[in-house]
């Protein structure tokens, strides 16, 4: 089977008529990012470009991605994983309400955010904190010391959080700093 010339999978040989001799680093939907022995510097050339000629054609062994589909995968994959993050239910007065942050210069303009939106991302700061705790507890290179004193700054940050303790519907959700109160 014949690869042509904008199917080059990365370990490809090219010869340039300016640049020389050069091998394909990676690929995306438009470029390719060639590294050229000869002047030791790394180029993008587009996909299209018919000036080169083909010394070692490597073919993909693998589905070729392009940029965006790794930005999809990346995406679904936050999606996922926001997905798995507890429902945690906003108190009832506060459903349907939002915060009104004003300037001290009335000559600015204030911004209003849906309470729901901030209380997510209240949630979701609590959850990276849960994952970097989980990351802290079980890194095979820190020490007991190490731990011990990285999780103080994780038990100051939810203690920092305690302020937000009232949109929380329920007690459990909430926010303990280092006392274990607000």
């Amino acid at each position: 089977m014949t690869i042509s010339a904008d199917e080059l999978a990365p370990g490809s040989k090219i010869a340039h008529p300016k640049f020389g001799s050069g091998m394909i680093l990676s690929v995306d939907e438009k470029f390719y990012k060639i590294y050229f022995y000869q002047s030791e510097e790394i180029k993008l050339l587009a996909r299209d470009f018919d000036g080169f000629t083909v010394e070692e054609a490597k073919k993909p062994d693998f589905p070729m991605l392009t940029m965006r589909d790794v930005e999809r995968a990346i995406r679904e994959a936050l999606i996922a994983t926001s997905e798995r993050a507890p429902i945690v239910p906003l108190g009832g007065k506060w459903i349907g309400g939002s915060i009104n942050i004003l300037p001290g210069d009335p000559s600015l303009q204030s911004k209003e955010i849906p309470m729901d939106s901030f209380f997510h991302k209240i949630v979701m700061v609590r959850e990276k904190l849960r994952v970097l705790e989980q990351n802290i507890n079980n890194h095979p290179k820190l020490d007991d010391e190490d731990r011990v004193h990285l999780q103080q700054y994780i038990t100051r940050c939810y203690g920092s959080l305690t302020t937000f303790n009232v949109l929380f519907a329920y007690k459990e959700d909430q926010f303990k700093g280092s006392s274990g109160k607000e």
